[in-house]
């Protein structure tokens, strides 16, 4: 499974909200074994960006792990709204 969680920040934030993140995904593939990436959209919106981490093939448990690191960086301060997360899978191709 691949996690995709994205959210909005303001961006007076966004660099705040970047030194939190970085850190937060080194440890996240230090202790875990998962590399995030860290996007966002290339446009901003009424002050507003859109960020995405993604985080593919997640073991078991990832989730929560995730929650916590998430809880410990300080990242929810940064962010306006909820972080929204989808989850997917690969595709077995057909034989």
């Amino acid at each position: 499974m691949d996690l995709y969680i994205y959210y909005k920040v303001k961006d007076s934030d966004a660099a705040s909200l970047l030194a939190a993140v970085v850190p937060m995904q080194a440890g996240l593939a230090q202790y875990h074994g998962v590399t995030g990436q860290l996007k966002r959209r290339p446009n901003t919106k009424e002050d507003v960006q859109t960020w995405m981490e993604v985080y593919p093939s997640v073991p078991e448990g990832f989730a929560a792990a995730l929650q916590e690191a998430v809880a410990q960086a300080g990242v929810d301060q940064f962010t306006t709204g909820l972080r929204h997360t989808e989850v997917f899978m690969d595709v077995a191709p057909c034989a």
